[in-house]
């Protein structure tokens, strides 16, 4: 067990949550050390298509909230010199209707931010450590573990929720998408289903056209299975054919870590030296957690308090 400080926190999770927590923390003066098993390009966030729309994720009302202020951070991203990996796109959504707020933000037809999720997570990992985080390769094996070494301790952990906490509400909820050539596709395309367990998107990004997709609830093989690979292709080639004979790149299946409301909230947690740790939970954020990252995230600092050490 290590020393504390009072102006430490333990971020656990890294994915697009976790390291977005961990950027508003650390650039606010806080001293994070941010653990996960997993690099960045290996967990969940990685797979994500990047469109930034609300999508499986509960409550809704509190989600637009957060899709909404995390809407205007990604543009203000997409204007930024460098390279952040957000772009802002035209697509087209036939069959959907999102609630005004969204809709005067992106327009008609919709203008919304794009992400590159392989240059975006590196994006997040050097703004991380330019403001003093620590990123450690290292699995929590207790709630508890983290509060022995930062009187805070931030938990993201995603579908890992279901051990740490633990929590049974959270869920898988299995996609698969694969990424082809790019035959000239300038606009995304999203059908919009609701619930159903597949449905049909074309996103174009600067390493190819992702196709997708699926929603299985409960589905953990992380293997992409050929027929839906196929399925995916037709569904994608009826709406555009030159996707039919796209040279398949790349084959992507994430765990999307569904709860049946996100968990963002705080408590406390016994810190083995007769006192406790501050604990904030921000995980359960489904299909969403790209589009409504920096609103839990602020939402969650705000739950740590003020900046110590200030």
């Amino acid at each position: 067990m290590g020393d504390t400080r009072d102006d430490e926190a333990v971020v656990i999770g890294g994915g697009v949550i976790g390291l977005t927590t961990a950027v508003v923390l650390a650039e606010r003066g806080t001293r994070v050390r941010l653990w996960s098993p997993q690099a960045p390009h290996e967990t969940t966030s990685a797979v994500a298509g990047g469109l930034v729309w609300p999508y499986r994720i509960e409550p809704q009302e509190q989600a637009l909230d957060w899709s909404v202020r995390s809407f205007r951070h990604f543009s203000w991203l997409a204007e930024q010199p460098g390279t952040t990996g957000v772009r802002l796109v035209r697509g087209s959504m036939p069959g959907g209707s999102p609630p005004p707020e969204w809709t005067a933000l992106t327009g008609t037809p919709p203008r919304t931010p794009l992400v590159d999720m392989q240059t975006y997570l590196p994006y997040l990992v050097a703004r991380f450590e330019a403001a003093g985080g620590r990123w450690e390769q290292r699995a929590a094996r207790s709630l508890a573990e983290a509060a022995a070494e930062a009187p805070v301790v931030v938990n993201c952990a995603g579908l890992g929720a279901r051990e740490l906490v633990p929590d049974p509400s959270v869920r898988p909820v299995r996609g698969q998408v694969l990424v082809v050539e790019d035959p000239g596709v300038e606009e995304w395309y999203v059908v919009a289903t609701g619930g159903a367990s597949e449905t049909t998107y074309i996103l174009p990004q600067p390493y190819g056209v992702v196709l997708g997709g699926t929603a299985h609830d409960g589905a953990e093989d992380r293997r992409p299975d050929p027929a839906t690979a196929e399925a995916i292709v037709r569904r994608c080639a009826a709406v555009d054919p030159r996707l039919a004979d796209a040279k398949v790149l790349e084959h992507r299946v994430g765990l999307r870590p569904f709860r049946p409301r996100v968990r963002l909230e705080a408590g406390r947690l016994p810190d083995g030296r007769g006192g406790t740790a501050l604990c904030v939970h921000n995980y359960g954020h489904g299909g969403a957690g790209v589009t409504v990252s920096w609103g839990c995230a602020v939402d969650a600092v705000r739950l740590v308090g003020p900046a110590t050490g200030e």
